[in-house]
């Protein structure tokens, strides 16, 4: 369905980076577990480790879930959005070219949710 404004959107948006005192937002979901209805959300400094993001916070998240401790990192397929990429844990999340309300969603080969059922 398509939208039609009345007026102008001429105001400051209230989710701007620069409201955020230096860190941004970023949005991480776990693909087919649906354990976690939507992505986390984190307010994290753009020179946050991209290790320090999977080590610490989205454990953090997503521990809890039985399948989190049967992780194969070495096969996890990362996604920014709907782009495949290869994050380097070493780098920071400016260095991985991950912006401001940025998507980053993992999926895990052979990993589907509880039996397999995507929760």
């Amino acid at each position: 369905m398509s939208l039609k404004t009345l007026a102008p959107y001429d105001f400051p948006s209230r989710d701007a980076l620069a409201n955020y005192r230096g860190k941004q937002l970023l949005f991480i979901n776990w693909e087919r577990h649906r354990m976690f209805s939507r992505p986390f959300v984190l307010a994290l400094p753009p020179e946050t480790p991209f290790s320090v993001v999977t080590d610490k916070y989205m454990t953090d998240c997503f521990s809890y879930h039985p399948d989190w401790a049967q992780i194969d990192w070495r096969t996890v397929v990362w996604q920014n959005s709907n782009t495949v990429f290869s994050p380097d844990p070493a780098k920071s999340l400016a260095e991985n070219g991950i912006g401001h309300k940025d998507l980053i969603r993992f999926t895990t080969p052979g990993l589907d949710g509880i039996a397999g059922s995507g929760y």
